[in-house]
């Protein structure tokens, strides 16, 4: 069997301190690497998009809460779960870029309505088809019933964490 990375750490701690079970370690530090190399994969496919990754949860919450008059800059900020200013600053990015308008509501003055533009959802549909290949990519060596049990497991641990779904809050872009 091939050994990555952590086989190597954990034998090495089996090593240092016999009485200690650092199998924790094996899980939590595989799930780290792959984080880490997730992560450099999707920030070049949302490079190939001249998309950082908050802009691109931006765009794809935008696109897939459906709303044809768009969203509050304050639901994106709960959906996105970042502080306002970094909405902002991500909604002055594509403001700029022309994929995005930032209205205020007539019928609330105090409120901003962030919506995509024609250029916007053409991007978001090509970048997240583009995204959804890469994921599945990604997870190619695992088989269907092994990405099933993979995510029920991710999921009963998140869970375990208090990791709960919420109206009023949506998750990153995975």
């Amino acid at each position: 069997m091939t050994r990555d990375a952590l086989d190597l750490i954990l034998e090495q701690w089996a090593h240092a301190r016999p009485d200690l079970d650092a199998s924790p370690m094996g899980v939590l530090g595989r799930l780290s690497r792959v984080t880490r190399i997730a992560e450099r994969e999707l920030k070049a496919l949302f490079g190939e998009f001249g998309l950082e990754r908050g802009e691109f949860d931006v765009l794809a919450t935008l696109r897939r809460a459906g709303a044809p008059g768009g969203m509050t800059a304050g639901s994106l900020a709960r959906s996105s779960m970042v502080t306002s200013g970094a909405v902002t600053n991500r909604l002055d990015r594509l403001v700029a870029k022309g994929y995005v308008t930032r209205d205020v509501d007539p019928a609330n003055r105090r409120t901003v309505i962030v919506a995509l533009t024609p250029a916007g959802r053409e991007l978001i549909d090509r970048a997240v088809a583009a995204h959804v290949e890469n994921e599945r990519r990604i997870l190619a060596t695992l088989d269907r019933d092994q990405q099933d049990a993979l995510a029920a497991l991710l999921r009963t641990l998140l869970l375990s964490l208090g990791d709960e779904a919420d109206d009023h809050r949506g998750a990153d872009e995975t």
